[in-house]
């Protein structure tokens, strides 16, 4: 007789199948044959081994149908993600004369650098900032504008009256008078040029200015000019004889044009200047073009040798 153990037991019978393939009803295992083809007794069934515990399936979702789901794919590993590579910001755009450079907060301009004193220094090609001062009717707008038209770096022309005039209701009217509307509206355009000049010098372009300073208010004036753009503005003034003043003042026109008797009690106020240590050029008998190269010649002394103010 054949022992049981170690016989292949048939797969775990599962609801809803036949029987397993290869299993047919009643297979058992066969006895030993007689003589003449009867079969012999029967022998006892081996003892029945105990039964697999099924692989067990996910639970099937609500409304799920058909048959459970088959074995689990083998485990894949993630993809190795390796670190990124180190970002580099971006290199910032390259300064030009439109106004990536900074303004530097409450940085004032210095003075000009001063060269060796066996090279002269240049006055057209370096960067300036020119405070030209002078009365009504002196030519301080006619000179800077030529002046800054004609140099060989880039260089703007500031003229303070132009800034005043930008308030147009409610401006303060010089044929009016001085009082305390004209010079808060002095003051605040004195600010926007100090401002916009040094704007101007910390993207490399220089600037000239022009202003009726009186030498008896420091504080207002030229006090005022140099808190606002620095030590390093030069200042020169432009002071023609009374005559030529009044002359050039009857051309104007609009509120710039003042009375005679205004234009020489300003012109009176600005002999004052006359000790003061600052440059002075007296345009009387020179033209345009002129007065501007004299203003070259000047300023190359000042670069030298700054005046004290």
């Amino acid at each position: 007789m054949q022992d049981a153990v170690g016989s292949p037991l048939p797969p775990p019978h599962q609801p809803g199948h036949g029987p397993a393939a290869g299993w047919p009803h009643g297979a058992h295992h066969p006895g030993p044959q007689h003589p003449g083809g009867h079969p012999g007794p029967m022998p006892p069934p081996p003892p029945a081994a105990p039964p697999q515990a099924p692989v067990p399936h996910p639970a099937p979702q609500p409304g799920f149908t058909g048959a459970p789901p088959g074995p689990m794919p083998p485990a894949t590993h993630a993809p190795v993600r390796h670190p990124p590579a180190p970002h580099h910001a971006p290199a910032p755009p390259p300064p030009d004369a439109t106004g990536h450079l900074p303004l530097p907060p409450g940085g004032p301009v210095g003075m000009p650098s001063v060269p060796p004193a066996a090279v002269a220094p240049d006055p057209t090609t370096t960067i300036l900032a020119v405070l030209l001062i002078g009365p009504a009717g002196a030519g301080k707008t006619s000179v800077a504008k030529y002046w800054a038209e004609h140099r060989r770096v880039p260089t703007a022309h500031i003229s303070l009256d132009d800034v005043r005039e930008w308030v147009r209701s409610g401006f303060a009217d010089p044929q009016a008078g001085w009082n305390d509307n004209s010079e808060a509206q002095y003051r605040l355009a004195r600010r926007t040029c100090g401002f916009a000049a040094r704007n101007f010098l910390a993207n490399g372009i220089s600037c000239i200015l022009d202003d009726a300073v009186f030498p008896d208010r420091p504080v207002v004036g030229l006090g005022g000019w140099k808190r606002h753009v620095g030590p390093g503005l030069l200042p020169v003034v432009l002071l023609p004889g009374l005559e030529v003043v009044l002359e050039r003042n009857a051309e104007r026109s609009g509120n710039r044009r003042l009375t005679d008797e205004e234009v020489a009690r300003i012109h009176g106020r600005m002999a004052g200047w006359y000790g003061s240590g600052l440059p002075i050029i007296d345009n009387s008998q020179l033209d345009v073009p002129a007065t501007a190269h004299l203003l070259d010649e000047v300023l190359a002394r000042s670069i030298a040798s700054p005046p004290t103010w």
